[in-house]
């Protein structure tokens, strides 16, 4: 039986997931001192700091703290790794086509595939046992992924772009520029980020296959070779993080205009994204009709279409 990722799920993170940061340690500390006081707890189960690092250690898993904590750099390397894994092993063998359909301006056809997961399967996940631990959610429900995947010459002409300009577009400033390609986002907040030396990062977790890391809440990029990268988004429970910004309601005073000010509806949304030489799958697992990943692609050319003629006017 093929073994889930307790990490490329929709459940979202909690802040004692995460890496130690400054801006988290006074929730997560609020947050343990509510375990410790009996207020109960959205898990199926609560496990102290020192049971959550005994049974990781049982699993032979290293580099986390005494709160059970992984380091930044071994924390991003195991969120690439499953990520890789999940595109090079889990899609091929467990996604299946549903159609293939034309996005102009791009040239390419989008292919459009599909994976239903049960609960019952989710319930196999070994959420504490892995390389990053976490706590499984109160309730397992079953999850539905939606990919798609498209081929592009990889050239700087009308209809396609090239790697540097895909890699400019989809990892470089990763949320800035899917805020102004994508029609529906109307706003980027940046919450925090991890500001560890890269030489520091790569060292410390042997970052061999990734270059140019970086990691905010929760996006996490690198280049996996020459001519490769990755776009890693996972959805963290951030409410009770002061940086924070319609997550907390934060908005609904501060808000800049109209539109920023309107209380959200929540969304949880997990994303993987890769470009190899013009190759452009994305698995992304999200409340949405599988066409609205396959218009993602539409709106990238286009956007890049855009940058072009900026640079030559």
């Amino acid at each position: 039986m093929a073994t889930f990722s307790n990490i490329i799920r929709l459940v979202p993170l909690q802040l004692e997931d995460l890496p130690p940061h400054p801006a988290l340690e006074l929730s997560v500390e609020q947050k343990r001192q509510r375990k410790i006081s009996g207020v109960r707890e959205d898990h199926v189960q609560n496990t102290s700091p020192q049971e959550t690092t005994q049974r990781v250690n049982e699993s032979e898993t290293e580099d986390l703290d005494d709160n059970g904590r992984s380091s930044i750099g071994s924390f991003i390397k195991v969120i690439l790794d499953s990520a890789v894994v999940f595109i090079d092993k889990t899609m091929p063998s467990t996604f299946k086509a549903s159609s293939e359909k034309p996005f102009m301006p791009a040239k390419s056809r989008v292919q459009l595939l599909r994976r239903d997961i049960s609960a019952q399967a989710i319930s196999t996940v070994d959420w504490l046992g892995s390389r990053i631990p976490r706590h499984p959610p109160a309730k397992l429900t079953s999850e539905a992924w939606f990919a798609r995947r498209s081929r592009h010459a990889n050239q700087q002409a009308e209809n396609t772009a090239n790697f540097s300009e895909f890699d400019y577009g989809l990892r470089v400033d990763h949320c800035q520029h899917e805020g102004e390609y994508t029609p529906d986002v109307f706003d980027t907040h940046k919450v925090l980020e991890w500001t560890v030396p890269q030489a520091s990062i790569e060292q410390e977790a042997n970052f061999a296959d990734y270059k140019d890391v970086s990691m905010s809440i929760l996006v996490i990029t690198a280049k996996t070779g020459s001519e490769e990268f990755i776009v890693v988004q996972l959805p963290v429970e951030i409410g009770s993080v002061q940086g924070a910004f319609y997550s907390n309601g934060r908005n609904l005073k501060e808000g800049s205009s109209a539109l920023k000010r309107k209380k959200p509806i929540r969304g949880i949304y997990t994303s993987i994204e890769r470009d190899a030489k013009g190759w452009l799958p994305m698995w992304a697992q999200k409340m949405a009709v599988p066409g609205a990943i396959a218009k993602d692609v539409d709106f990238v050319m286009k956007w890049i279409r855009e940058k072009r003629k900026a640079k030559t006017t």
